[in-house]
């Protein structure tokens, strides 16, 4: 399983992520990107069938914004760097 998160605090909304994975990503009244399943929480598993879009989102960020771990983020978007 995959988790998903966006640091809002690096976000800089250019639209890539939702272009990537329309199901998985939009953006909230500030205009920043957010993962949908959960309120940007990272708690709940992207659907496998969501997965390779999620990861081409991660991957098109300009901004490195979009976190993807292999265990629920519990709200913390740094909770997995070093």
């Amino acid at each position: 399983m995959k988790y998903a998160i966006v640091d809002q605090s690096t976000c800089i909304a250019c639209g890539a992520c939702s272009v990537h994975a329309p199901d998985i990503f939009d953006y909230n009244d500030e205009g920043l990107a957010y993962v949908t399943l959960d309120n940007n929480q990272g708690d709940t598993p992207i659907p496998e069938q969501q997965e390779d879009n999620t990861i081409d989102a991660e991957h098109a960020c300009p901004s490195l914004s979009i976190k993807i771990a292999n265990h629920p983020f519990q709200g913390d978007p740094l909770k997995f760097e070093s």
